[in-house]
This record gives structure tokens, sequence and C-alpha cells, in this order.
């Protein structure tokens, strides 16, 4: 059978997205783990230099996707289907072009943690994020933002002759564009993936990649890699160097022994093949391998805890099984960055398939006799020069103009090729994607003004580059633009610039102020002065014309709004020490703001902050789900041993590490 590319519709019950967060992102969610400079002694030079690339401080020009829930509902999601008589491969390039489904048709396995349900998490950087399939993360340290996005696809030629499918999309956070081609030759067992990061610009840049494989879960399942040394990463933010494959008095590699969720990044020996793979009591399983400029390999285990568990049947759905995490990266950890040169480009190959190993060799105790084993059926089923061969063979095409459409991305990446005139042969962004928030600014590139907007729709994303920044601090001065201007000063770090633009912009005239006067509550709370921030957010959310605002709840946009600017202030009533102002603006949203999980979290943090533990207990007792709490996030055992001496309901526990750690 010849290897065939068509369209289909996944049924999965799922839980809808929600609009964008429309509040610019001037915070990350969560601070982002960053090492001890004194813990960088004695790590490998390389690692030390690309371990100290500053973390992000804000998620701009990303917004925000935290308006899902989670009650799911049967939905159709547009799918590609590559597929020979070997291989089917389910694609979704509406959600970060995840590959869903990896099935091995001579055997009738699933390859990979296939998610019965999409159920958003708030895991990505930017929030909603899902489990299951292979996704493809790049940006920075954790989970893209655009797990959830479409992305850009079409059909391509293949070097065999046959046909492969290129996913393409501008990354924001970087400002570099990617490509992801899936080539699929004709009675092959492994799907191969040929990927590419440009630099189009005339500064290095600071390269983030890790490909995430979720794998089933059984008591049996084992992970296998060439090495012998890993680098622990737990949630107390240590790195430490540990034995493969047991340390502590655990087998590691079989991911439901510990207790704890927590990553082992691999330390590869230099010259040896790149390659992890999960096979389980049969010796049966998955293998991804690579070229050598892949070199890092990382498990992620959630642990036989309550609190990983929790986290499973939250991810997956009740009886939806569980999963571990199989990583290939381009640097040793995922805290590291690596530079990309101006007008440079990254690429390698990646492979995916089936593989079969001896079961007493795997799991019989001897770790060189297990990863002998592995490597041996490896180059068997997929010799690394062959692994060589089809990245050279695969390299020419990659600048080969895209065929056919399957899908349409964002226009960010039209705009970009706009200003900056690029050239970017095979990653075609046409003019004709440019869409309602990129209109504005190509209104500004083209005739050096920013178009007022409408005053009742909230400003649209802000582009924060420094030509852009350039381009506003030339344009005429209004409030708008000033708004703007000081989003695009806030990223660069002119924090204090950022704040005068802020400031001018409310002094020119009868316009929204809220926009402006959130943006200056949160960098009064940057600054220490949560009383002066929560004074601004009051401010900010009566000049948006609530509480009680009915009419603004009753759209999409206008609820997404409200849902933001009304959270935002009650934590930061409750930061400044302020629970009754807290509270009382809870009572006065709409009950079908009210009544979110988050919401109901809130008010049980107002409520124990007044010192009324029984009423905080019975928001506890009631029931409620916080349908964004973050990942590792200790929220909800930290309020309960406030309110109660029993033990964390198993509902409320997603502990991601021992008690006191």
């Amino acid at each position: 059978m010849a290897t065939t590319v068509r369209r289909a519709v996944l049924n999965l019950p799922a839980a809808p997205l929600g609009p964008e967060n429309p509040l610019p992102p001037l915070r990350t969610l969560a601070p982002p783990p960053v090492l001890d400079p004194r813990e960088r002694e004695g790590l490998p030079r390389d690692m030390a230099r690309q371990l100290g690339h500053r973390p992000l401080r804000t998620l701009l020009p990303t917004r925000l996707l935290d308006g899902y829930g989670r009650e799911r509902t049967p939905a159709g999601l547009d799918a590609v289907v590559i597929e020979n008589d070997r291989l089917r491969v389910t694609v979704l390039p509406g959600l970060g072009g995840r590959i869903h489904s990896l099935h091995h048709k001579p055997t009738g396995r699933e390859l990979l943690h296939r998610n019965p349900v999409l159920q958003p998490a708030a895991f990505a950087l930017n929030g909603a994020w899902f489990s299951g399939g292979i996704e493809w993360n790049i940006g920075a340290t954790g989970h893209t933002t655009l797990t959830c996005a479409p992305l850009h696809a079409a059909l391509v030629p293949a070097p065999d002759g046959g046909t492969m499918v290129r996913l393409w999309e501008w990354e924001r956070l970087r400002d570099l564009p990617f490509q992801v081609d899936l080539w699929l030759p004709d009675d092959s067992d492994f799907l191969h993936v040929g990927v590419r990061i440009r630099n189009p610009h005339e500064q290095s840049a600071p390269v983030y990649w890790w490909s995430n494989i979720a794998v089933p879960e059984t008591p049996d399942t084992r992970v296998l890699v060439p090495a012998d040394e890993a680098w622990h990463f737990g949630y107390d933010h240590t790195l430490t160097r540990v034995a493969v494959p047991e340390s502590g008095g655990l087998d590691h590699t079989y991911p439901l022994r510990p207790e704890y969720p927590a990553d082992h990044f691999y330390e590869l020996p230099d010259g040896a093949r790149r390659w992890i793979a999960a096979l389980d009591a049969e010796g049966h399983g998955l293998a991804q391998t690579s070229t050598d400029l892949l070199r890092g390999r990382k498990l992620f285990r959630w642990g036989h805890g309550k609190g990983g568990r929790r986290w499973q049947e939250w991810l997956n759905g009740p009886g939806g099984g569980g999963y571990a995490e199989i990583q290939a990266g381009l640097a040793r950890t995922q805290l590291e960055h690596v530079p990309l040169e101006p007008g440079a480009a990254f690429s390698w190959l990646e492979s995916y398939g089936p593989l079969s190993a001896d079961p007493a060799a795997v799991h019989g105790g001897d770790w060189a006799a297990a990863t002998g084993e592995t490597a041996a059926r490896l180059e068997e089923a997929l010799p690394r020069a062959a692994v060589e061969e089809a990245y050279a063979a695969w390299l020419p095409y990659a600048d080969t103009e895209p065929g056919e459409v399957l899908a349409t991305g964002s226009g960010w990446g039209a705009l970009e090729v706009l200003r900056g005139g690029l050239r970017l042969p095979g990653t075609p962004f046409p003019t004709a994607t440019v869409g309602e928030q990129q209109r504005p600014w190509r209104e500004l590139l083209e005739h050096g003004t920013l178009p007022k907007p409408d005053a009742e729709e909230p400003p649209c994303p802000t582009p924060v580059s420094p030509p852009w920044r350039d381009m506003l601090e030339t344009a005429d001065a209004d409030p708008h633009t000033e708004y703007h201007l000081g989003i695009a000063q806030w990223h660069a770090d002119d924090r204090a610039q950022a704040v005068r633009s802020w400031e001018r912009g409310l002094e020119q005239g009868p316009v929204p102020r809220w926009p402006l006067l959130r943006c200056l509550a949160v960098a009064a709370e940057e600054s220490g002065r949560p009383d002066h921030a929560a004074e601004l957010y009051a401010e900010a959310f009566a000049d948006l014309g609530a509480p009680g605002t009915a009419d603004l709840a009753a759209s999409e946009a206008g609820g997404a709004l409200l849902v933001a600017l009304a959270r935002e202030t009650v934590e930061a009533h409750l930061s400044a020490g302020r629970p009754g102002q807290a509270r009382a603006l809870l009572d006065g949203l709409p009950e079908t703001v009210r009544e979110r999980g988050r919401f109901r979290l809130l008010l049980a943090q107002a409520l124990v902050a007044e010192g009324d533990t029984g009423a905080a207990r019975a928001v506890f007792d009631a029931g409620f789900e916080v349908a964004d709490l973050r990942e590792g996030a200790g929220i909800l055992g930290e309020l309960w041993a406030l309110v109660s001496d029993e033990p964390l309901p198993d509902a409320y526990d997603f502990r991601m590490s021992p008690p006191g750690a």
C-alpha cells in the first residue's frame, strides 16, 4: 500500500477552549524554574552556559487561554491521517500539530497514549494544554503557547516520490518561524519527522525544543535509554546528578515505582546513538530516535502517589488510563536554551515506530543488558545509518513550496514577513492570512499610525519586538498608542518608561481607562506596592462598569474580560489584606461567574482571611473544581489545612511533592 494522506474528523468528548483572555500577560503564570548560580558549579561548561539564559519575565506578546471549563460534550476535530500498510498516523493541525495516534496495523497496537477526551488544563506557558500523543514544544521552558493553536498545514513532495505533511507557524515568544515535516515512506514501520527552526533576524536567538511523547503506563512499563547517569529535577527545583537505573533505592526507569512526579534528563555519552524507548512487560512498545543534533532525552513520570494519580484522572477522564512522557530535546535539560545565530537554522530528523525486544533482557535486572538488547533491536528495525540517510534525503525538500493547503494558522507570521521583507522558502506566510488582530499593526506598518479601536472592545494584542516598539515610539501619541507602547516597553524591561507611557495615556483624554489602569496596577504589584495596586484595580474594575454587569457577561468577549479583570482585582485585594473588599466584589458578580471553581476558591480564601474558617470549610464541603488549576499549585492543600484537621480529600489532592517539601 502506497502512503496516503487524507482529511478526517476525530470525534471526542471535548471541553471548549473558550475565548482568549483579553488582558496582556505582563507576568508569567508561574515563576519559571531557575537554578541558583551556585548550583551551576561543576556542571558541564556548555550546560552551565545554556542554563544562564534569563528566563521569561512575561508571556508577551501571546495571550492567555484560561476560559475553558470541565464540561465535555461530543466534538468533531479536524484531523489529517497519514497511512501506509504498516502505520496509521492521526494529526491535529488545529491543536498545535499534535500527533494524536500512532497505530501499528500489523499488531493492532496503539504506540502512544491516545487520550479519550480533550480536556484543557493549565500546563502550557499560556494556560490551556491537553495530554496525550506527540507534541512539539518550542519557545521557552514548558509546554508551548501553540499547544491549542492552529498551525499552517499543507502537502509537500516527499523524498521518495510520495507526499509529506508540512506543519509550520511563527513562534512569537522567540519571534522565530519553524516547520515540522511528517514523512511516512511506503512500507515503513517508522514515521520520519523533519524539523527546522530558522532565525531570520540580525541578532542571536535563544532556542528551546522538546518533542514530548506520551506513552501508555503500566506497572511493568520501562523506559530505556543509552545512559548510566541522569539529571533529576523535582518540584523542589533542584538539579541533582543521579545514577541510572537506580537512585535512592528505587529503579526510576519504571515510572510507577516512585511515589512523586519528577523529571529525569539523561546524560547520553558523546557519540552514542540518540534514542529512547518505552517497552511493556512483553518487551513491546515505542522507540524514538533522531540525528545527533537532538541530543537530550527525558522521562517525566507522575508516580504512584495520590496527587499524581489525581492529575492523570484530571487530564484523561475517569478510566482514561495513565501515561508517562518520554522526550527528546536540543539540550541536556529543559532549563537550557541553545543560541541560534543570525541567519542560521537548526534542523534534524526524528523517527518514531514500534519496537520489540526480549522481555527477559529488558526486565531482567541488568541495565547494560536491557539497553544493549533494546539498542540491538532498534538497529535491526531502523539502523542509525538509515536515519542519517533519511535526513540527508529530506533536507533538500525542506525548502519545497507547499501545495494543497490542509489548514491555516495565524496571521502573525504574515505580519512579520511584511514588516521584515522576509523570504522563507518552504514556509510561506501569505498576506491573505492577516486577520483582525493583525490589521491595526499592518496599518501602523504601512501608514505610521495605529487606528483607534472600537471603544466597546478590548485592545488587540501588542507585538513587542524592537522594530514594533520603534514604530510605536514615532507614531502619533494618543491613549491607545501609549497603552501599546507601554506594553512593548514593559516587555523590554524598561518598566519605568512603561509606567510613564501608561500614565501619559491616562492624562490624554476621555477613553476607556481600565486598560491603562490595569497595567499600572500590575506595575504597582511588581514594585511591591500591594495597597496601591488594589486601589488601581478597583478603579479599573469600576471603569469597566462592574460589579453586576449582566450585559457585559452576556457576550463571549465581554464575559472573558469581566472574568479576567474580576479575578485579578479580587486577588489584588487579598494580597493587600483587604478580604472585605474582595468578598464584596465577589458578591456583586453575576451568578454564572461566582459559581465558577476559581471564584469559589477565591471566596474560600477571602473567608479564611476574614477568620471565618467555618464558612470556608462549607465552600469545600459543597464541592468545586478549579478548571485552570496550575500544575504544581499547592493552594488547595494549603487552604484546606487552614480550615480542617482532617486529611485532604482526594478530590482536592493535586500535590506534586511530599508534604513540607
